[in-house]
């Protein structure tokens, strides 16, 4: 633990990726989706559109300050947020300036340039705020305590969703209220600290077929399975972090500060897109608590899910396979 000879803010900085684009030879850019970028796992992955001549990326940037740092009273002055880009490898740092939302707002945004040339696996992204204290400048006050890494071959933010998976026999579980469901092949129950997949054991193969490590159509299947269960979480989980969400003074919903925040980030660029993560929250909770809206948004909870999953990307993984087994067998 650091100790500081001066005031400081006593929480971290949050920061998000917002958008992800790459400039290609010929002066254009190609627009990443948001498969791109994971908020949970803090990662962005630049070879997701398996361009490998790109010249540069820029990654826009979102980041949160704790409460207090604009106070008219706080101890500081000069206040600003840097977003600092570093690589071991290459011994390259770049550093930009975010800009404030709004007069008083605790946001502060810009986008930070990836040079292809300056890096050859993962930086390190983290953003420090900074301000004048006891007439000394340039004194950090805050800074993030989880980085992102950029990562500019990975094709994809490896890891996704932290999950807690248990396999066991819902017929015969001692947690009595899974015997209702002995027929369905996995439960997802959100309400723990982390999201949890039940996985029924009574299921003749499942627990082998989840298990699969061959190179064949066993395998594809393996990976269809994996994102349809993927798919699935991402839902439940969705629900289950605006369920109860805490609201403010004026009915505007607050953000969670566990891995349903987490997910509702993530999310809600695909489920309410083209609107600040803020905005598109409150859109969201007024059509969950309000009289109409919510049965429409579904079809875009469950795209955003999709997406998450990688869905399309196992189920053509899978097409391909049987029809490769189906030209062997026809030869």
């Amino acid at each position: 633990m650091k100790f500081y000879a001066y005031k400081r803010l006593n929480r971290p900085i949050a920061l998000r990726a917002t958008s992800a684009s790459l400039k290609l030879p010929d002066g254009s850019r190609d627009h990443l989706d948001t498969s791109a970028y994971s908020v949970p796992q803090r990662t962005v992955a630049l070879g997701v559109a398996q361009h490998e001549d790109w010249v540069s990326a820029r990654i826009g940037l979102s980041a949160t300050l704790p409460p207090g740092a604009n106070e008219p009273d706080a101890p500081w002055s000069d206040l600003r947020v840097l977003a600092v880009l570093t690589d071991g490898e290459t011994n390259v740092r770049t550093a930009v300036e975010l800009r404030q939302d709004a007069p008083g707002s605790k946001d502060w945004s810009g986008s930070i340039e990836v040079f292809r040339d300056d890096h050859v696996g993962r930086a390190t992204l983290a953003v420090h705020a900074v301000a004048t204290v006891d007439d000394v400048p340039g004194r950090a006050i805050a800074e993030t305590d989880d980085d992102w890494t950029v990562d500019v071959a990975a094709e994809e933010p490896l890891g996704g969703l932290r999950l807690d998976v248990k396999q066991l026999s819902f017929s015969k579980s001692a947690r009595e209220w899974l015997h209702a469901y002995s027929d369905a092949p996995w439960i997802v129950d959100a309400s723990g600290r982390l999201p949890t997949v039940l996985v029924n054991t009574d299921i003749e193969g499942l627990s082998d077929l989840l298990g699969s490590a061959s190179g064949g159509i066993e395998n594809k299947v393996h990976e269809m399975l994996i994102s349809q269960m993927a798919t699935d979480v991402w839902t439940a989980v969705f629900h289950s972090s605006v369920g109860d969400l805490e609201v403010e003074s004026d009915g505007s919903p607050v953000f969670p500060t566990d891995w349903q925040g987490e997910v509702l980030r993530e999310m809600l660029p695909d489920v309410i897109p083209g609107v600040h993560v803020e905005e598109a929250l409150g859109q969201v909770h007024r059509r969950r608590t309000g009289d109409a809206g919510w049965v429409e948004l579904q079809t875009r909870i469950h795209y955003a899910a999709v997406r998450r999953a990688g869905a399309s990307k196992a189920l053509a993984n899978a097409l391909r396979g049987l029809q490769q087994m189906n030209r062997g067998d026809g030869a």
